[in-house]
């Protein structure tokens, strides 16, 4: 194994540490604004879920990350240090302004700038480019749904309840659906990683004749996410857990568990959604259930023009870093 490719997948475990990072707003904002758990209690708690995630997913997103949105014959060094560089690029960007956007989605966008770059239009696979680009807007509409019946559901059951004790089951209710949002977060971001580092080694000749994920791989991935969701974006989760809309702790149960529903069966379909995206939609959903005035639509506008800004500029990063790698 080149000096190149070892540094490349560095590369590609810090990406894996920003996407933990970045990310952690969505797995603990929750849980954080709700004050069911400390700051420092709530990271702890989705960093060890998203690490044990690789027990209970297969490896279909890592897949279809792997060679199911560029073709893999291009895939070389450079190809992979402009995604990683887009994706890495994009993802600081937007943790600097707060703004809660897919880590998912920059790394796609990554491959696409790249891949243009070097064999234009036909390097793409359409089908699961198209998948991925028709999340964007199934996800967080899908999250915004579940949470919207769950709450609603939730409400009703628990109508003629005291508001104490209603609200002191559900503070136990939220360390599971905190502790299965962190595991559906792990399972489906992390194995984006797996699938550009096990395309990177394939290019390279590294796995033989079959693309296939190694455990070393695996294993990597998953730590390098959770010490990522460890460190923690601060500036994400007051966006998340406050901006969006108040929460209490049934409310927040009812986010997570309909965020997690969703990121379970997109994780079986080996679809790489943004975790981010569903949870904000589900969010939106169980906010809304009081009034609608209680969502501030005004920065959930703000925080969509992000999602939709993310493919384009991370690839346009992407394509520069490509560009500036062969010709050095």
């Amino acid at each position: 194994m080149s000096i190149s490719i070892i540094l490349l997948i560095l590369l590609a475990l810090t990406f894996d540490f920003l996407n933990g990072f970045h990310d952690s707003a969505n797995s603990i904002a929750t849980v954080v604004s709700t004050r069911v758990l400390s700051p420092r209690l709530a990271v702890i708690w989705a960093a060890f879920f998203n690490f044990i995630a690789f027990l209970f997913f297969g490896l279909h997103v890592a897949n279809t990350i792997g060679k199911g949105i560029i073709d893999i014959a291009i895939i070389d060094n450079g190809i992979i240090f402009g995604t990683l560089v887009g994706a890495c690029g994009w993802n600081i960007i937007t943790w600097y302004f707060g703004l809660p956007t897919s880590s998912s989605h920059a790394l796609i966008g990554g491959m696409i700038g790249s891949a243009l770059v070097k064999a234009g239009s036909g390097a793409l696979v359409w089908k699961g480019i198209i998948k991925t680009v028709a999340f964007i807007f199934i996800s967080p509409a899908a999250g915004l749904i579940l949470g919207l019946i769950l709450g609603i559901s939730v409400y009703w059951i628990f109508r003629r309840s005291v508001p104490l004790k209603v609200d002191h089951i559900f503070r136990k209710g939220q360390l599971l659906s905190a502790a299965l949002y962190s595991m559906g977060h792990g399972g489906n971001d992390a194995q984006k990683t797996m699938g550009i580092i096990a395309s990177l080694l394939f290019s390279a000749g590294l796995l033989g004749q079959k693309f296939y994920i190694p455990f070393w791989i695996v294993i990597s991935c998953h730590t390098a996410i959770a010490l990522g969701t460890m460190f923690g974006g601060w500036r994400i989760v007051k966006t998340m857990g406050q901006k969006v809309a108040k929460l209490k702790p049934i409310d927040g149960f009812c986010a997570e568990s309909g965020a997690a529903i969703m990121l379970f069966v997109s994780s079986a379909l080996g679809v790489p959604v943004s975790t981010t995206h569903t949870i904000t939609g589900s969010i939106m959903g169980v906010g809304s259930i009081k009034r609608l005035s209680a969502v501030k639509w005004g920065l959930a506008g703000r925080i969509i023009w992000a999602w939709v800004l993310t493919i384009p500029c991370s690839a346009i990063i992407s394509a520069l870093a490509y560009i500036i790698i062969r010709r050095t």
